[in-house]
């Protein structure tokens, strides 16, 4: 015996859910995007508002603002920097006017104008690019100059200061067999004339011995200047035989250069004091044993 089966009860249709509600009740938003596309199925809300939109619009203009003023600021310092150059390397605002060289310390022995014609080829040169070690050492070529200093006068200006070789010896001209020539106390020949000059005690030397006429300028050089004034002549076979020819008459042993000092002292001493008067001859080469003839 069979058993019935039930009749199936006709199937309802499922409800369509109302638009912006989804089949479990929550609203939703749809958008379409242009007419090429036909979706409509639920989307997110948009992260960005309108103002925040607006932030970012702000944001890259200030950023390109700023990178505008960068660039600006830049090209200002390159210009700046390269007009800077050009005024001090090239323009002749600070170029060198031979009219505001100033020379001094020549003494009586250095020709100033040789001095200012060594400059002068330095002329519009501006004074940062000149180079002031190497023209030093042109002016020390120029004949008497020992030793020279050459500083920037700005904006346009030399001030050269000379320490001029000054003769203290006259010694017979060996070369020419007439005539004397100036040393000064290094022995370094700063002229030549045809007789000796009055006030420089002249020399007289072996030809060619160059230690005993070290020895003799060592000597003149550390005398005091009023002694010095009053040598008429010096002469030395060696270096331990300075002799030292007053202008009253008065000859002096020396001895060598040591203790030219206390030399000095001990013959001023004597020539002051009135036991040693009439003497012709004063011996100081032992200068704490001294001897009057």
């Amino acid at each position: 015996m069979s058993t019935p089966v039930p009749e199936r009860a006709p199937e309802q249709p499922v409800p369509t859910p109302p638009a912006g509600v989804d089949s479990f009740g929550r609203v939703v938003t749809t958008y379409s995007a242009g007419r090429a596309r036909a979706y409509g199925g639920p989307v997110s809300p948009p992260v960005l508002s309108t103002s925040s939109i607006a932030r970012f619009a702000e944001r890259a203009r200030a950023r390109r603002n700023l990178a505008r003023r960068q660039m600006l600021l830049t090209g200002a310092v390159v210009v700046a920097v390269v007009g800077l150059g050009w005024l001090l390397f090239v323009s002749p605002v600070l170029a060198l006017d031979t009219a505001k060289v100033v020379v001094r310390g020549a003494g009586t022995v250095v020709a100033v104008d040789q001095v200012q014609a060594v400059v002068a080829a330095h002329a519009r040169t501006p004074l940062p690019r000149l180079d002031t070690v190497s023209l030093r050492d042109e002016i020390l070529d120029v004949p008497g100059v020992r030793e020279a200093r050459v500083t920037r006068s700005w904006p346009a200006g030399l001030s050269v200061t000379l320490v001029a070789r000054e003769p203290v010896a006259a010694v017979p001209d060996a070369s020419s067999g007439a005539g004397f020539a100036l040393l000064d106390e290094d022995g370094v020949q700063v002229g030549r004339v045809d007789a000796a000059p009055p006030g420089l005690p002249a020399v007289d030397v072996p030809v060619g011995d160059k230690r005993t006429l070290a020895a003799v300028l060592g000597v003149l050089h550390e005398l005091p200047a009023d002694l010095l004034a009053q040598v008429e002549g010096v002469s030395a076979h060696t270096q331990d035989t300075v002799t030292m020819q007053l202008r009253d008459g008065v000859r002096v042993d020396w001895g060598n250069a040591h203790q030219t000092p206390l030399k000095s002292a001990v013959l001023n001493a004597l020539r002051a004091s009135p036991a040693a008067a009439g003497a012709t001859v004063i011996d100081v080469s032992a200068p704490r044993l001294p001897i009057t003839k």
